[in-house]
């Protein structure tokens, strides 16, 4: 069990990988071929290295941060006048525009340090046409050329290769106001004019060429939708039209470097092309149709013509009739095939923004990288990929620990690490988007794209390295994400007597008496109603209650055993158990089954573990009257909790060894009150049993918390690390210091809470404990029980303002490259690992169970995959808490027992009043029966065991049915035996 998830993940880029012979237009296989991918194998994050020789980078353009856009006799572009321009009344005010933006053409080496630091081995900027031909046409600016081979000339004594765009969407305004701009046939030519200004100048140091960046965006909502400049509002015939002079322009200019600077340059020219990615609704032919459609329209608009036949896609052709132009056979032949690569850029700028609602087709936009370069490689014969941007965006007023940039980023980056190694896509280079903070286009300042921060209101403009730049740095320097020895499963075995559990949160009580217990007669009308019916005044004799009667709970302990489990947690209802809230009324029967219920546990060597109260939905499981006068609020609820602690143990303690007082107290619920008094009434609960139960009984007793892990969203953030500290006082060291640390709350948090009193004049007391209260409190624990599920990102940088604590400034973020479950629970295996050393940090070699620790499922059982992966990997990072970490560890509880009383967490299903096992369930049973992950061929066994035997399982736990069989089999031996002697006997005395 322990290499069967490790060998799978080494088997999987086989299952995965196949060789990419597409044929033009294979792409719509895709959504079929992801459908079917093995869950959750496929979703796990990938450990390995990109191919030797990959190319890592960052990018910017010239508009969004050079500024300077007066200085040394630059040119205006439709980007400079767009911005200037009041906007009309109904579109609301325009973003403040690019001239001085990070002002980049004034500082050069500032720049070449930041990708100095990176280690980047290629930077794609864009040339401002409007610098180097301030009327678009020549003559040409000297400082706009010099400015460029001084860029040029410092990326070559950094060894960085330079990656040029021509142009990227600041077309020169003088041509705007001339021609019309892209809506005039003349244009094509004069770009052309321009390219090849670029080449004599600087196509000596540069091997990569993009002619232009994101045509769909210049031509729709440049020339169509008017919202970029110029702003026209054409509708969609200008915008097909741009289009086609775009996709003209762009062949002259390859085949301009084709036949004139190729040969001497030896340089390669392609063109950006933007994309979204889009899945179906549901998994039908008509919407996997629709999605085809949806990517036809935006990238296949302008790849198809290039990278296949030269003519745009039928179903372009066919749904747009007139409004599309038509090229020439001989265009389409001077099209096709002008481009060395696929140059694609994917993010921000298009997904979720400048894609038009229409081009969706009614489907479901996605950020799914993988998927769509799988796409490109099944639809256009398998290219080479250059990614040449990508990334996602953080808030504005995000600075520098720019946590959600990071996560998208290193969805991203694992994304094509898998396109490659699973799917055989062909990605030779990957560019950030962007090195630096500066203007976002449509989005003005409101977010930032930038590795390194940009205050835009100094003077000077200094990089400020943000920490996506040491991630970045570090992940170029690995070459991607190479597995580590942390993260590899390991082998062995837990101690003898390691305790195997499940929880319950609550048993199924049905305590409807027996027939045998019925005192009435009946008679048995058997010539009408045949029913019984009942004879009044008639009464036999009342028989003694006995565990037997409950059939519930034989089906529960049978239910039980089929998991091999040693323990079996569960917790008792105080509101039922005492109505009242006090001794005046006990529920004597449910008492009586509950005791039932221990002793059928012992009897087939499952240890009860039993919590006496846990808070739950309506009155927290509280009786009413304790619920109606203030709950946990009110200090008399202290001394009721200890009565009928004292009723617990008398009535069960016989039958139970392990109790736990108070059982996932609720500290998002909980007021400081109500928690003051929860403490005291758990430690109340603890030296009453301490002092008149446990030397007679035998067993031991504690308080089970909540102990989620808390990690700092930037591993590298200073802050952050200081966030992830105080949640986790405020979530488990508010209830756990004072049992097992020094008997008050931690400092942190007293520390924060009178800082956030003085400051934001909240009232929130934290109140004190007595001298005698501490020592009360202090110690009052046999062992640290915690319930662990997931893990959390925290940080301290303001982001999304409905993930925000702002009582105490923490903003959760979630790894987006995590698994989660149906519910969104984070799937962290290591974060328990983690949980266990913090809590063996606090509070030495204290003994510790994992009380509870499970996933949710769906409604489909592919689902319960999921719990199989979780279960495997949890347990296995608990061994690594025991065996590498030397924690005390003492058991592992499992929830939950079943869908009935748990929904969706169970390991057995509750449908149509049936229990199922899910797979799930066998895996546990699995482990267990290894009592962890032993090496192949080993066996260890604990002093008294014998060696395991499957085929036995079955006459050990069915006893009672294997006497029976045995008696009745004995009876008849013995039948015939008296038979075939009484009819000797009679044969001879016949004689």
């Amino acid at each position: 069990a322990g290499v069967a998830a490790p060998l799978l993940l080494l088997l999987l880029p086989l299952l995965l990988l196949r060789p990419l012979l597409a044929a033009p237009g294979q792409g719509a296989d895709t959504w079929a071929r992801f459908a079917r991918l093995p869950y959750p194998e496929d979703q796990l994050f990938l450990h390995d290295t990109f191919p030797e020789g990959f190319l890592w980078g960052a990018g910017s353009a010239a508009y969004q941060t050079e500024g300077g856009w007066r200085q040394d006799g630059k040119g205006a572009s439709v980007w400079d006048t767009f911005t200037h321009r009041p906007p009309p009344a109904p579109s609301g005010p325009r973003p403040a525009g690019g001239d001085v933006a990070s002002d980049s053409y004034n500082n050069v080496f500032r720049d070449a340090e930041g990708l100095r630091r990176l280690g980047v081995s290629h930077y794609r900027f864009s040339l401002a046409w409007a610098r180097l031909l301030p009327n678009g046409t020549a003559p040409a600016n000297p400082a706009g050329l010099a400015h460029y081979a001084r860029l040029l000339a410092r990326l070559r004594e950094l060894g960085v290769e330079p990656v040029v765009t021509l142009y990227h969407w600041d077309l020169p305004q003088r041509l705007q106001d001339a021609y019309g701009g892209w809506a005039s046939p003349a244009l094509p030519a004069l770009f052309r004019d321009y390219a090849e200004l670029c080449f004599r100048h600087f196509g000596a140091h540069v091997r990569y060429w993009l002619t232009m960046d994101n045509p769909y965006v210049v031509a729709w909502h440049g020339y169509g939708t008017g919202r970029l400049p110029p702003g026209v509002r054409g509708g969609p015939r200008l915008a097909y039209r741009v289009a086609h002079h775009l996709l003209q322009a762009h062949a002259k200019v390859w085949h301009l470097y084709n036949d004139h600077f190729r040969p001497t340059q030896r340089g390669k020219v392609s063109i950006a092309l933007s994309s979204h990615w889009i899945k179906p609704q549901n998994m039908t032919e008509k919407n996997i149709k629709e999605c085809q459609k949806s990517l036809d329209f935006v990238l296949g608009w302008f790849a198809k013509p290039i990278f296949i036949d030269g003519d745009y896609p039928e179903s372009m052709r066919s749904n747009l009739s007139s409004l599309l132009p038509e090229f020439s056979e001989a265009e389409k032949k001077y099209i096709k095939g002008t481009a060395d690569f696929f140059a694609l850029s994917f993010g921000a700028t298009l997904s979720f923004q400048l894609l038009d609602s229409h081009m969706k087709f009614q489907q479901l936009e996605s950020i799914s990288l993988r998927q769509l370069l799988y796409w490109i490689s099944r639809e256009y014969n398998n290219p080479q990929i250059f990614i040449v941007e990508n990334s996602w965006f953080v808030s504005g007023s995000t600075k520098r620990d720019d946590a959600k940039y990071i996560y998208y980023l290193k969805k991203f980056i694992m994304e094509t690490l898998k396109a490659i190694r699973y799917d055989g896509v062909d990605v030779f280079g990957y560019t950030v988007w962007s090195l630096l903070d500066g203007f976002e286009w449509h989005r003005g300042y409101s977010i930032r794209r930038g590795l390194f921060y940009i205050d835009f209101q100094s003077h000077d403009k200094k990089l400020m390295p943000k920490s996506s730049v040491l991630f970045y740095q570090k992940l170029i320097e690995k070459n991607g994400f190479p597995p580590l020895p942390e993260n590899q499963p390991i082998e062995g075995v837990f101690p003898c007597g390691f305790a195997w559990g499940i929880v319950d949160n609550y048993i199924q009580v049905d305590t409807t008496p027996s027939q045998f217990l019925d005192p009435n007669v009946y008679v048995w009308d058997v010539h009408q109603t045949k029913k019984l019916i009942k004879v009044d005044g008639v009464f036999t004799s009342k028989r003694k209650r006995h565990c037997v009667d409950f059939a519930a709970i034989r089906l529960q302990i049978s239910l039980l055993q089929e998991m091999h489990v040693t323990h079996f947690h569960f917790s008792l209802k105080w509101s039922s158990i005492l109505p009242l809230g006090n001794l005046s009324v006990i529920n004597h029967t449910l008492v009586h089954y509950y005791q039932c219920f221990v002793s059928e546990l012992l009897r087939v060597n499952i240890t009860p573990v039993v919590a006496l109260w846990q808070p739950m939905s309506e009155n927290q499981e509280l009786p009413a009257s304790l619920a109606k006068y203030g709950a946990w609020e009110n200090p008399e609820t202290v001394q009721a909790f200890a009565e009928y602690a004292k009723l617990c143990f008398t009535s069960l303690g016989d039958h139970v060894k392990i109790w736990i007082t108070i059982n996932e107290p609720s500290v998002k619920n909980l007021t400081y009150t109500a928690g003051h008094n929860l403490l005291k009434a758990h430690a109340k609960a603890w030296h009453l049993y301490d002092k008149d139960f446990r030397r007679s009984q035998k067993g031991k007793i504690s308080i089970a918390l909540q102990a989620d892990w808390v990690e700092p969203a930037c591993p590298f953030s200073r802050k952050d690390q200081e966030v992830a500290d105080r949640i986790l006082e405020f979530d488990v060291g508010w209830l756990a210091e004072p049992i097992f640390g020094n008997g008050d709350y931690p400092h942190t948090m007293r520390g924060w809470l009178h800082q956030r009193n003085s400051v934001d004049l909240y009232n929130f007391h934290l109140p004190y404990f007595s001298e005698e209260e501490k020592e009360l409190i202090q110690g009052s624990f046999d062992f640290f029980a915690l319930s662990h599920y997931t893990t959390t990102l925290v940080g301290w940088e303001k982001e999304d303002a409905l993930k925000y604590d702002h009582y105490l400034e923490v903003q959760m973020i979630s790894d987006i490259t995590w698994l989660h479950s149906p519910g969104r629970a984070a799937v962290v295996p290591w974060g328990l690992r983690k949980t266990l050393k913090w809590v063996k940090s606090k509070y030495g070699d204290v003994p510790i169970y994992v009380m509870a620790n499970g996933i949710d499922d769906g409604q489909n059982m592919v689902q319960d995959k999921l719990r199989v992966y979780y279960l495997q990997n949890y347990i296995n990072e608990a061994l690594k808490a025991y065996t590498l970490d030397n924690v005390n560890l003492q058991g592992y509880f499992v929830y939950s027992f079943n869908d009935k009383t748990a929904p969706k967490y169970g390991l057995y299903s509750y449908v149509a009043n049936q229990y199922e096992p899910k797979p799930s369930l066998q895996h546990y049973r699995e482990i267990i029966d290894n009592n962890g992950f032993p090496r192949p061929e080993t066996e260890v066994l604990c002093p008294g065991e014998t060696v395991s035997c499957p085929e036995c399982h079955f006459f050990r736990t069915r006893k009672s049915l294997l006497a029976f069989v045995a008696f009745i089999f004995v009876a008849f031996i013995v039948t015939i035996f008296l038979i075939s002697y009484y009819s000797k006997r009679a044969g001879r005395q016949y004689k």
